[in-house]
């Protein structure tokens, strides 16, 4: 598994962070995204998938064997 994040479209929501802490963080100046770790431990891989489908903009992208499942 591999995260990816679009900081650029990030409206700064917070439900990742608050999903997989271990994976996502927040800037403290606007909240956006900050990728912690781009291929998770296998411990943290549900809670990624979660906040990629929780992101409400839509920009955490979840590859398995570098096909896209969000």
């Amino acid at each position: 598994m591999k995260v990816t994040v679009d900081e650029d479209k990030c409206i700064g929501a917070g439900q990742c962070a608050f999903t997989a802490p271990h994976v996502f963080d927040q800037r403290d100046e606007d909240g956006v995204v900050i990728l912690l770790a781009e291929i998770p431990s296998a411990a943290d891989e549900p809670a990624a998938r979660d906040a990629a489908t929780l992101c409400p903009a839509g920009v955490i992208k979840i590859l398995d064997d570098g096909v896209e499942n969000r």
